[in-house]
């Protein structure tokens, strides 16, 4: 039985795009994580007067608006780097 290169080379090729999309997907749910609490962190140092054993109305809403603030500013800074790498503006 003779081996054949071309198809073992096309199959470590898949394996090898298969993995490196794994691994993107990864680094994507890795870099949402530490999004979430970086802004757990900022929002409840911004909001949380002092903890109890519920959250008031207030401190709710405070968190929930802190929350989509920084979710808002996050694509809005991610859109204009998108946007200028596009156009070749970022070297």
């Amino acid at each position: 039985m003779a081996f054949d290169l071309s198809s073992a080379s096309a199959s470590g090729n898949a394996e090898t795009s298969e993995l490196q999309r794994m691994i993107a997907v990864e680094q994507q749910k890795a870099q949402f994580e530490a999004q979430v609490h970086t802004f757990t962190d900022v929002c409840w140092d911004k909001c949380m007067d002092k903890p109890s054993s519920k959250l008031d109305s207030r401190t709710a809403t405070c968190l929930a608006s802190c929350v989509e603030r920084f979710i808002d500013t996050t694509l809005t800074i991610t859109n204009r780097f998108t946007h200028m790498a596009q156009k070749g503006g970022m070297h």
